[in-house]
């Protein structure tokens, strides 16, 4: 499950406002901001129902990995293509030493 700061991140990611938000997930934006705010942790039905709307305006949460848990978009096919293209570009690898 997400949490408040991860909806926020993820709100500013995929470039809604909280109004906007509120309108496609029928959850109340009060709801939200104290949520994004840590000021009250709203029912896990509609913590699920915000991450869901956010997930199809293309944000992908990461769980807590020993890094942190996070957020960041998801690639569209053409920037796959493009990734896929470079990683196989071939060539001997640099050294990953910083001086």
């Amino acid at each position: 499950m997400i949490t408040g700061p991860q909806c926020w991140a993820a709100r500013v990611l995929v470039e809604i406002t909280v109004g906007r938000l509120a309108s496609r997930s029928g959850i109340d934006r009060r709801i939200i901001e104290k949520f994004e705010q840590k000021l009250d942790e709203p029912e896990a039905q509609v913590i699920r129902k915000l991450q869901e709307t956010l997930e199809d305006l293309g944000a992908v949460f990461i769980d807590e990995n020993g890094g942190g848990a996070g957020v960041r978009l998801k690639f569209t096919r053409l920037d796959s293509k493009q990734i896929s293209r470079m990683e196989n570009e071939g060539g001997m690898p640099g050294s990953n030493t910083v001086p």
